[in-house]
């Protein structure tokens, strides 16, 4: 399998008709996994934490949208193998929790809700246990062997998300931020430079506006150090912008 980075949008995703069609035919070009590993933006936890193997309730992470969204369900089987996958891949230095009262927050069950809509795989959320990208990276090469296995391993953020600074008078607006950001950010995915990556505080145009907080860029590191060479360029399968925000994904060989 290889690994994925998404942008997972907002539960209106499901009322982006062409979002969804892109999202859903991504996941048809891919072998079916037998297990999907997540990481969202919505769980920043440390130390690392893993969601409950056995089914239980979704979080329902957000506010002020359509009750539909709080009744939405993703009832999928028990990942108590998977679970056992991960915390083996882990060192005793850090050894991984699992809160059995979590379930999928809407970083994962949204965008997995219309890649997988029959809820037939196994799925567990990772908790974010930290922001800094040699960390994340180096969290990602220990998920690396679960690809071998049909694990799908997902990064899921958004690849910009400067919601404080939209024009929600006109949504088909994308403010210079967001699309300086996504420009840098394709140009150094382009050349493998998970240096410049790494130094998006930095190095990037657009900052902070683009992220005023990190959590939904740095799942990225996840998904590069899972692949089997971080510094190969990744396949872009989703680009453009939805109410101003870049959704650009892709997936690492």
């Amino acid at each position: 399998m290889p690994s994925l980075y998404l942008s997972h949008g907002a539960p209106m995703l499901f009322e982006m008709t062409d979002w969804m069609t892109e999202l859903h035919t991504w996941a048809r070009s891919l072998p079916k996994p037998r297990a999907i590993l997540i990481v969202s933006a919505h769980w920043e936890s440390a130390p690392l934490s893993i969601s409950s193997s056995e089914p239980t309730e979704l979080v329902y992470d957000f506010g002020g949208f359509a009750p539909m969204y709080f009744q939405m369900r993703y009832d999928t089987p028990a990942a108590t193998a998977l679970a056992q996958q991960v915390a083996r891949l882990m060192p005793d230095t850090e050894p991984v929790h699992e809160h059995r009262s979590r379930g999928l927050d809407h970083g994962a069950w949204v965008p997995l809700k219309i890649m997988y809509p029959d809820a037939d795989i196994p799925v567990l959320q990772l908790s974010l246990p930290t922001h800094q990208p040699e960390r994340l990276l180096d969290l990602g090469r220990r998920l690396r062997s679960l690809r071998e296995s049909g694990v799908l391993v997902i990064g899921s953020g958004y690849m910009t998300h400067g919601l404080p600074y939209l024009d929600w008078s006109d949504p088909s607006n994308v403010p210079g931020w967001s699309s300086d950001f996504d420009l840098w950010a394709a140009e150094a995915l382009a050349r493998g430079d998970v240096d410049e990556l790494s130094g998006f505080r930095d190095r990037a145009p657009g900052m902070p506006y683009a992220h005023p907080t990190v959590e939904h860029f740095t799942p990225l590191f996840v998904t590069l150090g899972a692949s089997a060479d971080p510094a190969a360029a990744p396949t872009t399968t989703i680009d453009g912008y939805a109410i101003g925000l870049a959704k650009r994904s892709f997936q690492a060989a």
